[in-house]
């Protein structure tokens, strides 16, 4: 396993939402060396709120669970979120749940039990940090994909997270235009965005960053200045 690779895990916090305390307690010390921020559920319902309340970078989660099972954790997760790698770690086989993990779109499966460097294949996997090369927008401004972070003379700049979501897919575009159509595809979920909630969007975002770093296309779309 690359030590950069499990470096970059030191830029990102994990949700782990499981029922076994004996288990839950070891696989969070584990992590703990790995990632910057762990957070601890201990069943579908209460990983949820967690989720809402702090944004984490990445969801681990068992499957058979009282009070809300890892599945339908992911599916509240779905609902308005397409983006958050999410990784089931359970006693129980993949083929049980294929057909719901495809639908929900789960990142990764890790059949219990496994050990430290296994799960941390699963989560590095998930990630999938080979495509988050960061992209220096200027010699001040740049974007790292990876951590879904802005940074400006290196200090990070706040972002929600459909400001997160928009910058990952303009980053994704590379130097393409996104057409309107698809940012309202993912950015807004397949909800109706209007033009005037879409400039308002804009304007708050550009308001968070001091020099230029979007160009909108008129009739067409944005795409990122580099």
């Amino acid at each position: 396993m690359e030590m950069a690779k499990l470096a970059l895990l030191k830029h990102l916090s994990i949700l782990y939402v499981e029922d076994d305390e004996g288990i839950r307690s070891r696989i969070s010390k584990s992590l703990s060396y790995y990632f910057k921020e762990v957070y601890e559920a201990n069943n579908g319902e209460e990983g949820f709120t967690m989720y809402e309340s702090i944004s984490p970078d990445i969801v681990l989660s068992d499957i058979q669970m009282a009070h809300g099972t890892g599945i339908d954790l992911a599916k509240k997760i779905r609902l308005h979120d397409k983006h958050t790698p999410i990784v089931m770690f359970s006693a129980f086989g993949k083929e049980e749940y294929l057909l719901e993990l495809i639908n929900i779109h789960i990142n990764y499966f890790v059949l219990k039990p496994a050990n430290a460097e296994r799960l941390l294949e699963g989560l590095l996997e998930a990630l999938d940090i080979t495509e988050g090369e960061s992209i220096v927008l200027s010699k001040e401004l740049l974007f790292a994909p990876f951590e879904r972070k802005l940074y400006y003379k290196g200090e990070a700049i706040a972002l929600n997270k459909r400001e997160k979501e928009f910058l990952m897919l303009l980053s994704k575009q590379k130097k393409q235009i996104t057409p309107y159509a698809l940012i309202e595809d993912i950015v807004w979920d397949g909800k109706m965005m209007s033009m005037e909630a879409l400039k308002t969007f804009i304007k708050e975002l550009r308001k968070k960053v001091p020099i230029g770093f979007l160009e909108n296309i008129p009739q067409e779309g944005y795409r990122l200045i580099f």
